[in-house]
């Protein structure tokens, strides 16, 4: 009798494929089939596009291997795009800044004392201004300057950081740099930007400032997959906070990188924890 107890491990699912009768059951019955403790398992059909998206946490007996195999005949049958990795593993993930730090140290923390499941293994930066906080945390920090002579050399560093580095997920921490089309293309749903949002928008320089001119309300903050089509592509979640005429362009400016921190720290959390899934240009995101 074989013992599988040092086999046990807690896996997550994520699964996406034309919505049709059946689906639930096929997964599930892998699971089953091979003794796994369904611990959550959520679903949604989208209308619009036909899709059926499923995510499932299950505690194995019998470890990956035999869910993975039932799996990709379950895919192969439903014509299905899947996952399967270990609950809580952190992902392997660069951080790119610029100057501003406010999201980069707020990720660093979050990770070393709230759980956020991420394995930062470098802190990539055009600037040398934040080094010091990448030498707080102890994560090395690589200065990759990018001009426009230099903005394909500097790309080509980055890719063959993710290559040697077995990289997962790059944050663009306010990383003041348009990403290429190649870029975007090689990391296709696994770069994550944050920026800021306003109603109206305001582009160009300084924008909290040109928002407090206009008296605006509500400021805020949204994190998206990156895409070669600048800041439109799939969003992972947003947040609004209110503002005053009491507040001046200072204040906004803190107000802006506090909704900033907290945007961007749930959509890596998110994106880290298998949770949100692509439907072409929008996401399906089964928060908890």
């Amino acid at each position: 009798m074989t013992d599988t107890t040092s086999q046990r491990i807690k896996l997550v699912v994520t699964l996406s494929c034309p919505d049709q009768p059946g689906i639930v059951h096929a997964v599930t019955g892998v699971m089953t089939g091979n003794g796994c403790n369904i611990i959550q398992s959520q679903q949604f059909g989208d209308p619009d596009s036909g899709l059926f998206f499923m995510r499932v946490e299950v505690d194995s007996p019998v470890g990956r291997e035999p869910v993975e195999t039932g799996l990709t005949e379950v895919a192969e049958r439903f014509g299905a795009q899947w996952n399967v990795d270990e609950l809580g593993r952190p992902l392997r993930t660069v951080i790119m800044v610029s100057r501003e730090g406010h999201c980069l140290q707020d990720l660093l923390y979050r990770q070393r004392t709230q759980g956020l499941p991420i394995d930062v293994v470098a802190v990539v930066g055009n600037h040398p201004d934040l080094a010091p906080v990448a030498q707080f945390y102890g994560i090395p920090f690589l200065l990759v300057p990018v001009t426009p002579e230099s903005k394909a050399q500097a790309e080509q560093r980055l890719l063959d950081l993710v290559d040697a580095e077995k990289v997962e997920l790059v944050v663009l921490a306010r990383y003041m740099q348009i990403i290429s089309e190649r870029v975007c293309e090689v990391m296709a749903g696994r770069i994550i930007n944050i920026h800021h949002s306003f109603l109206p928008s305001f582009k160009g320089a300084r924008p909290y400032a040109q928002a407090h001119d206009r008296g605006v309300k509500l400021i805020g903050a949204t994190a998206h997959y990156v895409t070669p089509d600048l800041d439109e592509g799939p969003i992972i979640e947003q947040d609004v906070t209110r503002v005053s005429h009491a507040d001046s362009t200072y204040d906004m400016v803190a107000l802006g990188q506090d909704v900033e921190r907290r945007v961007l720290a749930q959509a890596v959390r998110w994106h880290s924890e298998h949770r949100v899934l692509l439907d072409g240009s929008r996401t399906v995101v089964f928060s908890r």
